[in-house]
């Protein structure tokens, strides 16, 4: 039995940027395929060359290399008699007619999808933002009203919250996502881990939400997890989050609190990507418990403890204020549509006073750079 690997492109596709509009045929393209239809169509090689605008020696090799590929005969030479396909031939653009016709709606869903996202670059009025940011359902939720009501478009990476720092300062992106407890002390983890990423003067953060962390638990907390103390107690199974993301910097910081080790936590080396992988590890009973945002632990029938409240931050370079898309991005925060969206989901509130949208000194945030000026001697 032979598998056979055919790769499809829309090669019809087109630009057309005076129109500021997209184009394209409505089936997709295979070489060897539209080498078959050319043949069926003209009745020789070298018709099917000029319908093609290919040259005969290119068709006539393309065809031979075919056949030795695949083993089988494709095309059919007769003295005196056109070229036509085999019954090998015959049958492959039968199977080929047969699932464009059965994948046509997907393949016309795919075009039309393609045709929206390339007539954004077109769109003078739409804008693009490169986001890489601590996962956060929030900023899902942003990603979709931003799109539908204000043609902002979010590109949006999830990773932890020093990678989303590094890759604004490597110029991978153009805003970050990360998050503290508010007014994080001078020596908490979260400053020995922001402080050497983050400079008052070239950067800014701008305001976008307040969320709560605290325990996913199962529906009515059958363990009585009320604490890390309680977990540290009953030897409940932790799950965790991978280094390097904000909600383990909080974590670490809130056991250091309780003057728990880490290592006396079963299952802190078992961790997930996101807060929706921990909810469903303690939905799915591979662990008792995780830490969390509210919205993750209610959206898989999970009961929720809060903890904390913590500040999620979004923090762009202080050059990048004036760009069209950074600027497209603090009117969605400050409007009243989105601050009613935000105040639906389960944990999550604008900062008082409402700082969403606006740009905010790393240093009246963040107290890791409040120190007098040295003395000069």
């Amino acid at each position: 039995m032979h598998k056979i690997y055919f790769n499809y492109s829309f090669e019809q596709l087109r630009l057309n940027a005076k129109a500021q509009d997209a184009t394209a045929s409505a089936l997709i393209n295979n070489p060897l395929l539209d080498l078959l239809h050319a043949v069926e169509t003209s009745g020789s090689i070298s018709g099917a060359a000029r319908l093609m605008q290919l040259s005969y020696r290119h068709v006539w090799g393309e065809l031979k290399r075919w056949e030795s590929e695949l083993g089988f005969i494709l095309i059919l030479w007769e003295k005196g008699k056109s070229a036509r396909l085999s019954e090998f031939g015959t049958k492959l653009l039968w199977a080929e007619r047969q699932a464009q016709a059965r994948l046509s709606p997907q393949i016309e869903s795919l075009r039309a999808d393609l045709e929206r996202a390339f007539a954004v670059a077109f769109d003078t009025a739409s804008h693009v933002l490169t986001l890489y940011a601590s996962h956060d359902d929030a900023l899902s939720a942003l990603r979709k009203h931003a799109a539908t009501q204000h043609q902002l478009h979010l590109d949006i990476r999830f990773t932890g919250s020093v990678d989303a720092i590094r890759a604004l300062n490597e110029g991978r992106c153009v805003m970050a996502g990360f998050h503290t407890r508010q007014q994080p002390g001078l020596d908490s983890i979260a400053g020995q881990t922001y402080k050497p990423l983050l400079k008052p003067g070239l950067h800014k953060i701008i305001g976008f939400a307040r969320r709560t962390q605290g325990l996913m638990v199962s529906k009515g907390n059958p363990l009585a997890l009320n604490s890390f103390e309680d977990i540290k107690r009953c030897g409940a199974r932790f799950v965790n989050r991978a280094r390097g993301t904000g909600t383990r910097v909080l974590l670490d910081e809130l056991l250091a609190q309780a003057n728990i080790n880490p290592a006396d936590l079963s299952g802190y080396e078992h961790t997930e990507p996101s807060h929706a992988a921990v909810a469903q590890a303690v939905a799915a009973g591979q662990a008792d418990v995780g830490l969390g945002i509210e919205a993750a632990a209610r959206a898989r029938g999970l009961d929720f403890v809060p903890l904390i409240e913590e500040d999620y931050h979004l923090v762009c370079l202080k050059s990048a204020l004036d760009e069209p898309a950074v600027q497209a991005l603090r009117v969605v925060l400050q409007s009243q549509g989105w601050h009613d969206e935000l105040a639906a989901l389960p944990g999550y509130r604008l900062t008082s006073p409402p700082a969403s949208g606006q740009v905010l000194a790393l240093s009246k945030l963040l107290p890791w750079w409040r120190y007098g000026k040295a003395k000069t001697h």
